[in-house]
């Protein structure tokens, strides 16, 4: 769904929830990746649940992007995977053999992650859907949620952008293999690794970017904190090919309901065009952390990502001002 008809959806569900479950630290009101449910002092528990049509050929590729995906949420607050549960639509006019390579790329990425698949449910479907219930784990006190950003943090992420217009160039048979190879690739990178190194240094927000897009999930975060969120054009991370694609007009049509929800809220500089709006509500599938850090912490953490041999940039700062900006 569109963030207009989800928001819509929700927010009759979320009035009053929290206040009759007070172990429910993360639910319907909180805007953020995953609910999380106190059990005791020392644990609580993350859960969320994604799944979505197949963005590539390969059955075993799209079994482990939908994967990781899914877990992302549970890196986004800070967390670590303890099993999931497959979930499955599946026409009956295509082969089995397809859905066994589908769960076999996904539980792949699960043992990858350090979890387990422990079961699922499947639905007759006239389009094949997958993803995953996750299940993981997480200090009470320890969360990372989408608030709390400072005015003055900086902003990082931690995957180049541009899956949106790369894959459906792929569903118009306009990709270049190289291009296609690097989404799937950074798509399916678990997030696990840089989470670890985020709650190494304490970081003051946090989310992954997917289907809302950078735009989205930014406006998301500066919602729940002090202030607005600057972004550099000449900073932000691309795959290989993104630009080309979004010129040539390679744009999901998520893109256009994100711009048209989000578009009160962004103020974009004049020399972006109509390719570049696109790539900044692009919808994303398994995408990067963007956590808001103070900027007197970024160098250390800078060297840190550097010394692990995983990618990170700095995109933008945490402003006074309201609303999302792209300068």
């Amino acid at each position: 769904m569109g963030p207009a008809a989800l928001a819509h959806v929700l927010r009759p569900l979320a009035q009053g929830v929290e206040h009759n479950h007070p172990d429910l630290l993360v639910g319907l009101e909180s805007i953020d990746d995953a609910a999380v449910y106190r059990l005791n002092a020392e644990q609580a528990v993350v859960s969320t649940a994604d799944f979505f049509p197949p963005i590539v050929d390969d059955p075993s590729a799209f079994g482990a992007i939908a994967a990781a995906n899914a877990m992302s949420d549970v890196y986004a607050m800070g967390g670590e995977v303890l099993f999931a549960l497959n979930l499955v639509a599946f026409p009956e006019t295509l082969d089995q053999e397809i859905l066994i390579d589908i769960l076999r790329g996904g539980r792949d990425k699960v043992a990858e992650a350090g979890g387990v698949i422990a079961g699922g449910h499947t639905v007759t479907d006239k389009e094949p859907k997958y993803g995953l219930a996750v299940t993981g784990v997480v200090h009470p006190e320890h969360i990372l949620t989408k608030g709390n950003a400072k005015i003055g943090d900086v902003l990082i992420l931690t995957k180049p952008l541009g899956t949106g217009v790369i894959t459906t160039a792929h569903k118009r048979e306009q990709v270049e293999e190289s291009d296609l190879e690097a989404a799937i690739a950074s798509m399916s990178l678990l997030n696990r690794d840089a989470s670890r190194l985020l709650r190494e240094y304490a970081v003051h927000a946090c989310t992954d970017i997917t289907g809302f897009g950078l735009m989205g999930h930014a406006w998301e975060m500066s919602l729940q904190s002090e202030g607005g969120m600057r972004f550099e054009w000449d900073r932000l991370p691309w795959l290989a090919g993104a630009a080309h694609y979004a010129a040539a007009g390679c744009v999901p049509g998520g893109t256009g309901r994100n711009q048209e929800f989000l578009e009160a809220h962004v103020r974009l500089a004049d020399h972006l065009g109509v390719p570049e709006q696109a790539l900044l509500f692009d919808p994303q599938t398994s995408g990067g952390l963007l956590a808001a850090v103070a900027p007197e912490t970024w160098p250390a953490l800078r060297e840190r990502f550097a010394a692990s041999g995983l990618a990170c940039w700095s995109i933008g700062e945490v402003t006074a001002q309201s609303g999302i900006e792209v300068v």
